[in-house]
Parts: structure tokens; sequence; C-alpha cells
């Protein structure tokens, strides 16, 4: 049986693609304060100007391209039985070749009704007066600041499961995504690859700190990983 690798993605690794990111601009996301773009609150009080914003994000997703780390991810799943859990709405993982992704925070490039929960693929600009089939206006699917977050405990459940849990471009600041790591098992080795890491190894946790650029730090434990053929 092949071993199973949990990886967790952040920001970190989008932003080598060029996707913008709010949490290294004093809470500002493209000139907006989060709580205006990224809440229930926000879209009761200004819909357009939620729904234009992420029309936005939507027409910068389609200029870029997944990156060296999401490809050296593509040689891992060849060796080992890999899930990806993202906190990032785009769909970078997919497009490198990822076959296994769960996000946590929603997707940009689907929509849900406002009533329903209804989903729907939607790679367009989504404007007032777009309707899901009951007739209620569609918003991004999107689990904003304030609302649960659906598929956490299939997370929780994968990540107990994990045999290696690599951590990728994320702050550990983002709950409850960051509490992943706490339902490894003690023993299960952890890989923490950013260029400014926020944990460190400790006498009940085997973690492996690789300070570097995702694109830097990915392809080089991808190649170790599948060396070591456990």
């Amino acid at each position: 049986m092949k071993h199973h690798i949990v990886v967790l993605t952040g920001a970190g690794i989008s932003a080598e693609s060029g996707i913008k990111t709010f949490r290294d601009a004093d809470g500002l996301w493209e000139g907006h304060d989060v709580m205006e773009v990224a809440s229930p609150r926000g879209f009761a009080n200004n819909p357009k100007l939620v729904l234009d914003f992420y029309n936005q994000r939507r027409k910068q997703l389609k200029e870029v391209q997944p990156n060296a780390a999401h490809s050296a991810l593509i040689d891992l799943e060849k060796n080992y039985d890999v899930t990806v859990i993202t906190q990032n709405v785009d769909d970078l993982h997919e497009r490198a070749g990822s076959s296994n992704v769960i996000h946590l925070h929603g997707e940009l490039f689907k929509a849900r009704s406002t009533i329903t929960n209804e989903v729907v693929l939607w790679k367009n600009d989504l404007n007032l007066g777009m309707v899901c089939k009951a007739g209620y206006q569609l918003r991004p699917d999107i689990v904003w600041f304030g609302e649960d977050v659906p598929l956490m405990e299939t997370a929780i459940d994968i990540t107990q499961k994990a045999n290696v849990l690599i951590i990728i471009g994320t702050s550990m600041q983002v709950y409850p995504a960051a509490s992943l790591l706490n339902y490894a098992h003690l023993d299960t080795p952890i890989y923490f690859i950013d260029p400014k890491p926020t944990i460190n190894n400790n006498e009940n946790r085997h973690i492996h700190v690789i300070a570097k650029k995702a694109t830097q730090g990915v392809p080089i434990l991808v190649a170790d990983l599948i060396d070591k053929e456990f």
C-alpha cells in the first residue's frame, strides 16, 4: 500500500504564480478592507462591490499559471497517495494535474445560491440579477470570515490518516485550517515550507522546517521523499 501524504497549502504557493494575498498588506486586499469583500456583512451591505471584487479575482486567475511547486506535487503523486488540502480558492493545483484536492475555503470558479446553497460552475462575471434554478441571487462559492468551513471535518479525518504531512506557504494563522496540524499523529513527520517559517521543531513533534519559497523548497522535498521510497 502506498504511503498517504497530506499536503496543506496556503497563499504562499499561489503568490509565486502572481496571485495577490491580503495577509502581507495590513489586512487590505486589492485596496479593500477584507471584511468589506469577504464577509456576509460586507455582501449584505454592498453586494455589487463584492461581486465586482470577485469578478476581478476571476479575471486575474485566468491570467496566471501553476508554478514549479504545483508541478512538483504531481511528481509526488506519481509515487504516493497524495491529498492536497488547500486554503486557496484558485484552481492552480487542478490545472497542474493534482487529482485529489480539497478546497477548505471554496472555489473562485464556482457560484452558490444565497438561499438554497446550490453550487454551479462559474468562470465568468457574476452580477446582480444572476440567479440559481430556484430564482435566488448567486454569490461566490467562497467561505467568508464568520462562516463555517463545511469540509473541515473531512480535512481532519484525512489528516489523521496521514503518514506524512507537508505544509506549504501558510502563516498558520487562519483558523480552523491552521488547527489541522494538531490532528496529525505525534509520530507523523511534518515538513513546513515557507520563507518566513512561523513554527519550529519541538520535542513533541517531528517538524522539519525548510525556510524557502514554495518554488524552491517543494521540488527539493519531493525529490528527497521520492528517493526515500518509504
